[in-house]
């Protein structure tokens, strides 16, 4: 890859930084897991599943993963392989799972156990994950249902995130031979690109459908700044979920959705690269970035890179704008100068509609800012 705007150096120091305060947490998070989101830059655990934080474990999982395989260090591995348990208990017992973030939870924790170590009671545990994702499968519609109770016609909804659990299915049809679950995902995937890009290019968080009929009705925010602008993480959801689309499926449609909302967000960035909430907001704009949303983006971008011919005007462009963006996140939003933290990096947003960790570290923007670094250091085989 071309590190223009990235060094060697600097990469392995933002490695190196990561693993110090992942270090600091080995020994706090072993039965529990960090919250979403900090308070004072500081994460408070939580049982897997419980606290109202019921998609986000995976995350701290992940990042041990992670880490044992960019160090070997079997200290990340033993940690990892230990909390397999509360993932089989969650699965099992169906602990606060009525939601459609199944591969959150999963594809970070048991799928990623399986495919480093060949754990055949991870695998087991992954096949369950994406068996119960697919109950949530709407024929009307064609579609996951994001949220809520199946039979509430109020809750026939998808979101854009979900396109990052679709991988799960993919999975669990490459393992078990069943070709149902690949199916329901490319489906699911099919019927959220035909629905959240909007004419210009930015993306719905939400999307309604007649419970009757199927037909779409209507796009809304539950996190954005309004219905009609762009919410950065979910636009970041489609530049990544849109990579992984064409990934598994090869269908150069996708192509055209992840060049399509990737260049919104590149288009909509302010000066040192790193986003706001919403991408209605820019320099000037007296408003919290997120840094989350940035990372994420940044991984898809890392993704597709892979996928699209190596002198494609987009590739070049999109490469050029990720390590730019990784570049300043380095220099000015990580945790290095707070000893006190526990977090990788600052100024990262939960939800501004919900008032929730706002300028605060969460958990998933330090997973996917150690899988960035991660993914450029080493040849990685992903857990999505």
């Amino acid at each position: 890859m071309n590190y223009t705007n990235l060094s060697k150096e600097k990469l392995f120091y933002g490695i190196h930084e990561a693993l110090k305060k992942i270090d600091k947490n080995l020994y706090n998070f072993i039965d529990t897991y960090p919250k979403a989101a900090s308070v004072n830059n500081v994460y408070s655990g939580m049982k897997n599943g419980l606290d109202g934080d019921d998609w986000v474990s995976g995350f701290w999982t992940g990042m041990l993963w992670l880490s044992y395989e960019i160090t070997q260090n079997n200290e990340y591995r033993k940690l990892a392989e230990y909390q397999l348990k509360d993932y089989k208990e969650r699965i099992e017992k169906k602990i606060h799972l009525n939601h459609h973030d199944i591969g959150f939870l999963f594809s970070l924790s048991a799928v990623a156990n399986y495919k480093i170590t060949g754990c055949n009671e991870a695998k087991s545990i992954g096949v369950k994950a994406a068996e119960h994702l697919i109950t949530r499968y709407k024929e009307k519609g064609e579609f996951i249902q994001a949220w809520g109770d199946l039979d509430n016609p109020d809750h026939y909804r998808l979101i854009i995130d979900c396109n990052m659990n679709m991988p799960l299915l993919f999975w669990a049809s490459d393992v078990t031979g069943d070709k149902t679950f690949a199916e329901i995902a490319t489906k699911h995937l099919e019927t959220a690109k035909n629905v959240v890009i909007r004419e210009d290019h930015s993306t719905h968080h939400t999307f309604y459908f007649d419970p009757k009929t199927g037909n779409p009705t209507k796009g809304v925010t539950a996190q954005g700044y309004s219905d009609s602008s762009a919410w950065a993480r979910g636009q970041a959801w489609g530049v990544y979920g849109f990579a992984l689309a064409y990934e598994y499926t090869k269908d150069e449609s996708y192509i055209d959705a992840y060049k399509k909302v990737t260049n919104y967000f590149i288009d909509h960035l302010p000066a040192d690269n790193v986003c706001f909430w919403d991408l209605v907001f820019n320099d000037g704009d007296d408003q919290p970035r997120d840094t989350s949303a940035a990372v994420i983006a940044v991984c898809g971008i890392l993704e597709m890179s892979s996928q699209l011919d190596e002198n494609d005007p987009d590739r070049i462009r999109h490469l050029e704008v990720a390590f730019k963006i990784l570049n300043s996140i380095i220099n000015n939003y990580t945790t290095k100068k707070l000893e006190h933290s526990n977090g990788l990096l600052t100024d990262a947003v939960y939800s501004i509609p919900h008032n929730s960790g706002v300028k605060e570290c969460n958990i998933w923007g330090d997973y996917f800012y150690l899988e960035a670094l991660v993914r450029i250091f080493k040849n990685w085989n992903r857990y999505w």
